[in-house]
């Protein structure tokens, strides 16, 4: 008998270049997405931006001071 076990995809770093947010999965791919799909964070500054931290041991990602969180599952499942 066989069982399905369900990869949660977890980031272990992340950076931005003036248009894109990305992050790089522990099983070594990277992810690029569009900064125009976060408000938030396309108008935070660059030092806010800097300001983040992973939740969920890499689930997600937290700014405090721009009240942003987003899940690391969404971004991949945007560019599905």
């Amino acid at each position: 008998m066989s069982t399905l076990t369900e990869t949660i995809p977890r980031a272990v770093d992340l950076w931005f270049t003036d248009a894109r947010l990305f992050i790089r999965l522990e099983d070594g791919r990277e992810v690029g997405v569009p900064l125009e799909w976060f408000p938030r964070l396309r108008q935070a500054s660059v030092e806010q931006r800097a300001k983040w931290r992973f939740i969920g041991n890499g689930i997600g990602i937290h700014w405090e001071y721009i009240d942003e969180d987003i899940s690391v599952n969404s971004m991949i499942l945007e560019l599905s």
